[in-house]
């Protein structure tokens, strides 16, 4: 059975925490110029968000750690997505209502594979088949539009609205606007429900929020350990040169090896990011158990000391890391 790659695309964010910022606007309709009410004002793949009042406004704070992009959000209407707002205090943003309205018809298709069928492997690929994974539950699933390509053996999935999932082990509500789900299969027998996965890509922006029932006690142990030898973690520890604190051995054609001798990592001058070379592919081996294998498909990546990592379509992971999905995730201000 060939290895099953995944990549998962989260957001970006350098610099280093520094003294707090606002950023201020309103939202309005596009067309009509009237404000638009509780609508979700948040950064990408954090905690961080808000809502807008009565007359569309909103306000919100950030730190020099936060660089991903701040997403606006309504449903019915198009997100948008702001990336120069340290370069402004205060922004009239508009929103586009959103023209894809489907019919039933279109929603539950059959080509080649039922809806059940695409939903039951949706679920089990996006969320995960980790005890993390199980613990997820898509509260509007009648929003996702499945596609299925038999010529192609290709699954495709998107949404008319943000999907909203409660993880009731990590004790997240999270909220995920699918921008891209594509899942390319190597082989499918569809009459005995067997689906080999070649590759799966899924982009997306995401907002995280305490259940409302959150015991901060009871789940920090679950937190930390959804934490431990994620992706996440390996990324940190490979930005501050200190794998082996963490657990983490380096493995090549089978034999464990000095993490530095395929790793380079090189500060960049007057900046808070580092540039990470990897030789060869290499196998991670986290904590004597979970077993991994990181491919660079490009020579560098760019890293910072919160595990994010650029360009991400140029890493591959395989293995445990690999197999790591939306209810597996953590937010990038975890352990902040």
């Amino acid at each position: 059975m060939k290895a099953k790659h995944i990549v998962f695309l989260v957001s970006f964010f350098t610099s280093i925490a520094g003294i707090s910022q606002t950023f201020s606007g309103v939202v309005l309709d596009f067309k009509t110029k009237t404000p638009i009410e509780s609508a979700s004002i948040y950064f990408d793949n954090t905690t961080i968000g808000t809502t807008t009042n009565v007359n569309g406004e909103f306000s919100i704070i950030y730190s020099e750690a936060i660089k991903s992009g701040l997403v606006i959000s309504y449903l019915g209407y198009e997100s948008k997505t702001i990336l120069d707002y340290r370069q402004k205090k205060n922004q009239t943003v508009y929103l586009r209502p959103q023209n894809n309205v489907l019919d039933e018809v279109v929603i539950n298709a059959d080509d080649g594979l039922t809806r059940r069928q695409k939903l039951r492997i949706f679920r089990k690929e996006f969320l995960g088949q980790s005890k993390f994974g199980r613990s997820c539950k898509i509260l509007n699933e009648d929003a996702l539009i499945l596609r299925y390509n038999k010529k192609e053996k290709r699954l495709t999935t998107s949404a008319i609205e943000p999907l909203v999932i409660e993880n009731r082990l990590l004790q997240y509500v999270i909220q995920f606007d699918i921008q891209s789900f594509i899942i390319k299969f190597n082989y499918v027998e569809t009459k005995n429900n067997i689906f080999n996965i070649k590759s799966l890509v899924y982009t997306g922006n995401t907002f995280y929020k305490n259940l409302e029932s959150f015991k901060e006690k009871r789940v920090e142990k679950n937190r930390q350990k959804a934490y431990d030898g994620s992706v996440m973690q390996f990324m940190r520890a490979l930005y501050n040169k200190d794998l082996q604190t963490n657990d983490y051995q380096i493995f090549y054609k089978r034999f464990k090896t000095n993490p530095w001798d395929h790793f380079e990592v090189q500060p960049i001058l007057n900046e808070s990011t580092k540039r990470v070379l990897l030789d060869k592919p290499v196998s991670i081996l986290h904590n004597n158990k979970n077993q991994s294998r990181i491919t660079f498909l490009k020579p560098f990546i760019i890293i910072d000391k919160y595990g994010n990592y650029f360009d991400i379509t140029r890493v591959l992971f395989s293995g445990y890391m690999g197999n790591q999905r939306v209810g597996d995730l953590l937010p990038i201000d975890y352990g902040l």
